[in-house]
């Protein structure tokens, strides 16, 4: 399997670290509002390497963080005059709820930031003692990039030499800023009852910390795949790169998956022109949400995609069709088509080729093979998209033998040109509540 790798700028052979084994970790939501479509798309992608690695036989321990205290979390819970637990808490149950609509499999762990600070403030301890990071005028920790000598290693980001200690302590800054960063902040007013009391001070984390300590304590130190929008790769990866092997003194992450932007009618989506959209909203205009996650399967994870109403519109038809097409199908009762096989897992291991995979899972649909081979071999595939076809599937009413003992039967006269006892068995096997049909693929029969 090969894996595009935004540390080396490369395809690799993915190899992991323990055999048979999966560490993976994905940067999940700062729950301050509801996730946006263009959020999903990388937990989608996440999603999909995640089961393309499980189809081949991995165990993944995928890991998944909630930011819930960074400085927006602070902040709107503060307009809401909710209590900063009371306000995330019910922005995770929404996010929950997206990932179920969007068939995303819960991760092995959801840790919450504010669980782990004993584990952050233990980090920065460590990146203290070893001359990494140092107390500002302020009283916040902040990391010497200085220090790192590989610091941009992931972003090419550059060190400007004359800037002397020039330090940020907001948690998001563009690539043009690259200065110490903040990995404790100590307390002011506008944080409001949001603090803890620790040897580092009165105060909370920053941002880029978080990750760095949740990952290490449910992965350990280093780990295979590291996940996550393009738009964290900088400052938020290169920090979390920087901090936590300066922290270790070994390799952190032996491969980082980055997804590209979601654009709108081609433009970046923003709120100021309108064209921010929810998962709700999608619902609200009529559409199934897993109409979304097949028009996102239909653009390469690192190529932008370009969401547009008349695109979902197109998306929507194709999956109703496709959905059809599953109920029409009998119980998956002979092996799956091997041909078909090999093409689509070809292209999962092409880096996620996602394109290519609904291209062959058509192809199987148009394809002369038995109804009965079509049924296994795309179940096979929708282990893979999670497009939730399993579900049609399962709502197949058994057919009795004895049912089709009388099409076995019917096919024998119709091939003995005994039309007449054909006309009678078919009365026969509708008289018992069933309907049969006459395909090109062969005779199949249903519950009326």
């Amino acid at each position: 399997m090969k894996i595009y790798n935004s540390l080396t700028k490369h395809e690799e052979s993915f190899t992991p670290i323990e055999p048979g084994k999966v560490s993976m970790y994905t940067c999940g939501p700062t729950v301050y509002n509801f996730a946006h479509i263009g959020n999903f798309r990388a937990y989608i992608t996440a999603d999909i390497l995640r089961r393309t690695l499980e189809s081949q036989g991995y165990v993944v321990n995928h890991v998944m963080n909630i930011t819930d205290v960074d400085d927006k979390t602070i902040r709107d819970s503060q307009i809401s005059g909710e209590t900063l637990t009371q306000f995330t808490t019910r922005y995770t149950t929404f996010f929950f709820e997206d990932l179920a609509q969007l068939n995303i499999l819960p991760a092995t762990t959801y840790p919450r930031a504010t669980d782990n600070i004993e584990q952050m403030v233990s980090m920065i301890e460590v990146l203290i003692q070893k001359g990494h990071a140092y107390a500002g005028e302020d009283g916040s920790v902040y990391f010497n990039i200085r220090s790192d000598a590989d610091y941009g290693k992931l972003s090419g980001a550059a060190i400007d030499e004359e800037v002397t200690q020039s330090r940020v302590s907001q948690d998001e800054y563009t690539k043009d800023n690259v200065q110490d960063f903040a990995l404790w902040k100590a307390w002011d007013q506008s944080d409001g009852d949001v603090f803890w009391e620790t040897s580092l001070g009165k105060g909370r984390p920053g941002w880029h910390i978080e990750c760095s300590a949740m990952s290490m304590r449910y992965l350990g130190r280093h780990f295979d795949i590291h996940t996550g929008g393009i738009d964290l790769l900088f400052p938020h990866h290169e920090n979390e790169i920087a901090q936590t092997e300066s922290a270790t003194d070994e390799k952190f992450v032996n491969y980082w998956v980055h997804n590209e932007f979601v654009q709108v009618e081609g433009k970046k989506m923003s709120k100021s022109l309108g064209n921010f959209f929810m998962l709700q909203d999608i619902i609200d205009r009529g559409y199934d949400p897993m109409t979304y996650r097949y028009i996102a399967l239909q653009t390469h994870y690192r190529k932008p995609f370009n969401f547009t109403w008349d695109s979902l519109e197109a998306g929507s038809i194709a999956y109703s069709k496709l959905i059809a097409f599953v109920r029409s199908l009998p119980k998956a009762t002979e092996p799956i088509c091997r041909e078909f096989q090999a093409q689509f897992m070809t292209a999962m291991e092409d880096d996620l080729n996602t394109a290519q995979a609904l291209a062959t899972l058509w192809e199987c649909v148009k394809s002369d093979r038995s109804p009965e081979k079509k049924a296994a071999t795309l179940l096979l595939f929708d282990k893979v998209l999670g497009l939730g076809l399993d579900k049609f599937f399962d709502t197949q009413e058994e057919i009795p033998g004895e049912i089709l003992d009388l099409v076995t039967a019917r096919e024998t006269a119709r091939t003995e040109k005994n039309w007449t006892k054909s006309d009678e068995i078919r009365a026969k096997i509708e008289e018992r509540g069933f309907e049969l049909q006459d395909t090109p693929e062969g005779a199949r029969v249903v519950k009326k």
